[in-house]
């Protein structure tokens, strides 16, 4: 019997790979051998993550631990088997670069979620995250048999916005107190896209991005 549900639509699958100016971007499950970068790169960049990352009362150091990294994965891989998730490691010329995940994954009569992501901080601004949630909301939207994609955003999260905003989101409004994000309940920009707005999945997305004056390489 396979570990992951039948009826877990678009997972396992990978993505891509899509050109980027770092090289191809590509999609896939996360791997137990991923820990030691994961581990690298967040505790590196952490003044970077932990202002958008839910509060906690460990330290960063121990949210970091080899421990942590193998719960965090069967977290995200039961998530996935039970379909409320669809977790993806991004890769960019086969180095492990952040995590996309659709979650809070809600059937009928929604069919809905959300996505959330972060990214090393030698891949940012170049195109990789766009390129990156292009793939995974594309994928969600067709595979995934999703019909609307929501993100929730710090209203000084100027980065995330900008990412969302060439894609074609719309934002909704704004969620008062929303999140226990680094320590407080944060107001949140909420943001969202559905099938209709994104005909041709992910390659529609990134030909708006495209069109919006932000052409990959």
């Amino acid at each position: 019997m396979s570990w992951f549900a039948p009826s877990t639509p678009g997972w396992p699958g990978r993505l891509g790979p899509v050109p980027s100016a770092l090289g191809p971007v590509e999609l896939r499950p996360l791997r137990a051998a991923d820990g030691a970068e994961w581990r690298r790169m967040r505790l590196r960049d952490e003044a970077l993550i932990r202002p958008w990352d839910p509060s906690s009362n460990l330290t960063w150091a121990a949210r970091h631990t080899r421990p942590a990294w193998m719960d965090h994965r069967a977290m995200l891989r039961q998530a996935a088997r039970l379909g409320t998730a669809l977790p993806f490691a991004v890769t960019v010329a086969g180095r492990f670069a952040g995590q996309v995940t659709i979650g809070g994954i809600q059937r009928f009569p929604l069919h809905s979620g959300w996505v959330g992501y972060w990214i090393g901080s030698e891949f940012a601004g170049r195109g990789v995250a766009t390129v990156a949630v292009a793939q995974v909301v594309g994928h969600a939207f067709d595979e995934g048999a999703l019909h609307r994609v929501e993100a929730t955003v710090s209203p000084v999260n100027q980065a995330s916005q900008r990412v969302l905003a060439h894609l074609g989101f719309r934002q909704e409004g704004l969620l008062q107190r929303y999140l226990d994000i680094d320590g407080g309940w944060r107001d949140h920009q909420l943001w969202a896209l559905t099938a209709e707005e994104a005909p041709g999945g992910a390659a529609g997305l990134l030909r708006s991005w495209s069109a919006d004056g932000f052409a990959h390489p």
